[in-house]
């Protein structure tokens, strides 16, 4: 079957691709489910080294092209449902989430896996382990939210940085995550300016030893307007940051003063 664009682009990022199944390779054991599976090539990965893996796809044309791919393994089921509401055949060793997104705004990965980790055995892991989400000030040439492309020949150059990385929250997969985020963050400014927005960015542990930052398919830094304010060199702003993990670009707030 053939790939659609967006599994086209997914397969064509090598390191995406790269640190997934280096993660892979050192968790896989037992039983193994692999969240919004898409094409199957991260189930396709585990199948060798696992007792069986559960490839589950909500989307029922990604669902066909994942059973294409692993029609091959006589220990992988494809499965055609919701992750976040389904109820799981068994208790697996290893969860794989790949549903990522900047900040885990626009992907409902937080409200997959609140629901599968009770079917995680105790000492069970999840790939990634954990998320650490960064904010900036900058200065925003656009009026609307949009990704920094991370393609080195379409990097968009519509902002400017205004202000050191500051690291907002880490989460924990395999605990219980509040999917709302409202947080009043201080933020240092290093030039004098406008600052008119925030830039977010997202570093991915798919294991407690193995970080991953954006890639041009893997958490490309979102850029998000907010209200205009004049700023001096190494002034501390105040930033209101409100979202939900999983409810889309819809619900981001930003407001600095």
């Amino acid at each position: 079957m053939k790939l659609t664009p967006y599994q086209e682009k997914l397969l064509s990022d090598k390191e995406r691709l790269a640190v997934f199944f280096e993660a892979i390779n050192k968790k896989v054991q037992g039983i193994v489910y692999d969240l919004g599976t898409g094409s199957g090539v991260l189930a396709a990965e585990a199948a060798p080294r696992a007792k069986h893996v559960y490839a589950i796809e909500k989307n029922e044309l990604s669902a066909r092209s994942a059973l294409n791919r692993l029609s091959y393994f006589n220990n992988v089921s494809v499965i055609v449902g919701d992750a976040s509401l389904m109820d799981y055949p068994e208790k697996a060793d290893l969860i794989i989430c790949e549903m990522l997104d900047t900040g885990l705004i626009d992907e409902e990965m937080i409200p997959v896996i609140n629901h599968a980790r009770r079917y995680l055995h105790e000492g069970g892991h999840i790939i990634p382990c954990e998320v650490l989400n960064g904010v900036e000030a900058i200065n925003l040439g656009a009026e609307h939210v949009c990704y920094q492309d991370c393609y080195q020949d379409r990097v968009v150059e519509n902002f400017k940085t205004m202000g050191p990385l500051k690291i907002y929250n880490r989460i924990n997969l395999l605990k219980e995550i509040d999917e709302k985020v409202d947080l009043t963050l201080k933020l240092k400014t290093n030039s004098h300016g406008n600052v008119n927005g925030i830039k977010i960015t997202t570093f991915t542990l798919l294991t407690p030893n193995l970080i991953c930052g954006p890639t041009p398919m893997l958490n490309p830094p979102l850029l998000v307007p907010c209200n205009l304010l004049t700023v001096e060199k190494n002034q501390e702003i105040r930033l209101n940051l409100k979202y939900i993990m999983g409810g889309g670009l819809s619900t981001i707030e930003a407001r600095i003063n």
